[in-house]
């Protein structure tokens, strides 16, 4: 098990990149199956998750060619269907939680799919009922192989039906529409994500033969084709990272500027750090973030305090409350962060509060913040990161801390942040791996 030493306490200056969107792509590499013809993909993030998924697809017989750095190509022109029936298969995806994103496009091209549990964060319950549902509408069948642990689906043809969703799930609204595009008739899905990932695999879909109307809206209408051909696409970059530096920035009282953010893709996220006083610009397809000494937390007009919760988008993504919480540790002022999406996420604010921060948890969903206004500088801490966003949340906090802090088990920052310390240390962190 690795871990990251960080000596804390140093301030950051220069330029950083977010790295290609880890929700987009995950999408985007599972889409690659709806067609035999060659897709080429842009902008794909070097992380744990996606280099998992891409030598799945190897397994599964798909041609998979690096271009260039961040370039690859997918042909599932030979899939070995064999394979996807086998325990070396259903073990893998058991461990990798983008794999129930390979449910839909099996389903649609080769008529049948297996797949057990998806494993990933332990953040609480992540239920596959909206994925399952909506493959049932359009005719699927599905039973449950208890010996294996397997769901078994299968389908002579899928047809067009409306459905509505009873949740907002972005990657159940990707496995539907990645089903329906090969499906018989007319597809419509009310209350559908709209997240700007899924409108990126809709654009990419259309530019395959698919016939999507209603992309950015939660009323999604799909006409059914035969076939899907291939194309060439660019990943977004990651809103979650671009989040996550802003973060650093403020705690560490540094001036940054991010590069190429696809500012018009981050919805409600910088407004959302402003509110906890942090000033950004906007410069270009950039953001500036200037070294601050404080910034104070707003109030609601009627002097209420201020909450921060999560939404479907283009509420703010859940992904980044955990950044935010710890932002708001060194604010001046108040703050009740509401996560109201996974019932675990907040428990890693006991690292936080062992460093000197002060919070109040309230329940496995709510925790009021009360913020040091950078007069108290946390300690240094020994912690262990339990997913993805709660530890670069807690390497944020080490970072800004007093003092020497590790965290452990970094294979999950690694799951989701390319070279997260070689990055940072090219601008100022001290972050050793070990």
């Amino acid at each position: 098990m690795a871990s990251f030493v960080i000596e804390g306490g140093h301030r950051l200056c220069g330029e950083i990149r977010p790295q290609g969107a880890k929700n987009e792509v995950l999408q985007i590499i599972c889409a690659t199956l709806l067609t035999a013809e060659e897709v080429v993909v842009n902008n794909i993030p070097d992380i744990l998750d996606v280099n998992n998924l891409i030598q799945l697809m190897r397994d599964m017989g798909v041609i998979v060619k690096k271009l260039g750095v961040d370039t690859y190509s997918f042909q599932a022109s030979q899939v070995d269907m064999g394979y996807l029936e086998s325990d070396e298969f259903l073990k893998k995806c058991s461990s990798l939680r983008g794999s129930v994103m390979l449910l839909g496009p099996m389903l649609a091209r080769f008529g049948k799919a297996m797949i057990s549990k998806p494993g990933g964060d332990k953040i609480g319950r992540r239920r596959l009922d909206t994925h399952f549902v909506g493959m049932q509408t359009l005719g699927a069948q599905f039973s449950y192989n208890d010996k294996r642990g397997v769901y078994e689906i299968s389908a002579k043809e899928l047809h067009g039906k409306y459905m509505l969703l009873d949740e907002a799930s972005v990657t159940g609204t990707a496995n539907i529409v990645m089903a329906a595009v090969l499906a018989k008739g007319t597809t419509t899905i009310y209350n559908a994500a709209c997240e700007p990932y899924l409108q990126q695999l809709c654009k990419m879909l259309n530019a395959m033969g698919a016939r999507i109307s209603g992309i950015a809206s939660n009323l999604l209408t799909i006409e059914g084709v035969e076939t899907l051909n291939g194309t060439n696409h660019t990943i977004l970059p990651d809103m979650i990272e671009v989040g996550s530096f802003i973060g650093m920035a403020a705690m560490t009282k540094s001036e940054i500027t991010i590069k190429n953010v696809s500012y018009e893709n981050l919805g409600i996220i910088p407004e959302s750090f402003r509110r906890l006083g942090i000033k950004l610009e906007q410069r270009g397809d950039d953001i500036f973030v200037p070294s601050q000494e404080h910034y104070e937390i707003e109030s609601f007009i009627d002097g209420s305090i201020m909450t921060i919760a999560d939404a479907p988008w283009p509420g703010l993504t859940p992904d980044l409350l955990s950044v935010l919480l710890v932002v708001a540790t060194q604010a001046k002022g108040s703050v009740l962060i509401h996560q109201k999406m996974f019932e675990s996420r907040l428990f890693f604010v006991d690292k936080l509060i062992d460093m000197g921060a002060q919070i109040i948890l309230c329940d496995p969903h709510r925790a009021v913040v009360i913020g040091h206004d950078h007069n108290f500088t946390l300690r240094g801490g020994n912690m262990t990161s339990p997913d993805i966003r709660a530890g670069i949340a807690l390497l944020i906090a080490a970072m800004s801390a007093d003092g020497i802090s590790r965290i452990h088990n970094i294979e999950q920052i690694d799951r989701g942040y390319q070279d997260i310390e070689g990055r940072l240390n090219a601008i100022g962190a001290r972050i050793t791996r070990i």
